[in-house]
């Protein structure tokens, strides 16, 4: 995989586990593992380079 497609993937798995963590309630469980996935991802994106103040609805 290049680094373009490892970013576009990233990307839209970032977007959708956004959408999931906003239909959940914060204090369940699934949404404790989601922000997990949340954080990891935030990481590897910030290490690309990418400015996720645009796209980052959660903002935890």
């Amino acid at each position: 995989m290049t680094e373009k497609e490892m970013i576009k993937v990233s990307i839209e798995e970032f977007s959708r586990l956004q959408n999931y963590m906003l239909a959940s309630e914060k204090d369940s469980n699934g949404y404790k593992l989601m922000k997990d996935r949340y954080i990891e991802l935030k990481v590897i994106l910030t290490a690309f380079g990418i400015n996720l103040t645009d796209i980052d609805k959660i903002k935890e």
